[in-house]
C-alpha cells in the first residue's frame, strides 16, 4: 500500500495537481470537521466502486489512517487500483501539523 503525508497532500492541494481526495468517514465525523474531498463513507465504498477514478491518483483519508488503509488494501485486492494512496495518519496529522483550525476529535 502507497501512502502520502500530509506535506504532499498540501503540496498537490496547493500547486492545483489533478487528483481525487476520498472521505471515508462517518457522516458525523465529516461534519464536525473535514479538508474536503469526495465523502464516501466506509460502509458504502463498495456501491461507490464506480467513482473511485482509475485515470489520476486518489488519496483517501479518515480520522487517522486506519479505516482508509483498510480501503485502499481492499480496493486494490478486490478491484485492481493500483493508484491509490493512504494518507499517513488521516486528518489528525492534517489538523496537527498543517492547519490548526481542523478539529481534532
Amino acid at each position: 500500500m502507497k501512502e502520502i503525508t500530509v506535506q504532499e497532500l498540501k503540496s498537490k492541494i496547493d500547486s492545483g495537481a489533478d487528483f481525487q481526495l476520498i472521505d471515508v468517514r462517518e457522516d458525523n465525523e465529516r461534519e464536525f470537521t473535514n479538508i474536503g474531498g469526495d465523502h464516501f463513507p466506509m460502509g458504502t465504498v463498495m456501491q461507490k466502486v464506480d467513482e473511485i477514478s482509475k485515470d489520476k491518483e486518489v488519496v483517501i483519508y479518515c480520522r487517522s489512517g486506519g479505516r482508509s488503509a483498510q480501503v485502499v488494501n481492499f480496493l486494490e485486492a478486490n478491484h485492481g487500483f493500483e493508484n491509490l494512496y493512504n494518507l499517513k495518519g488521516g486528518i489528525l496529522a492534517w489538523a496537527g501539523e498543517i492547519d490548526d483550525k481542523i478539529k481534532k476529535y
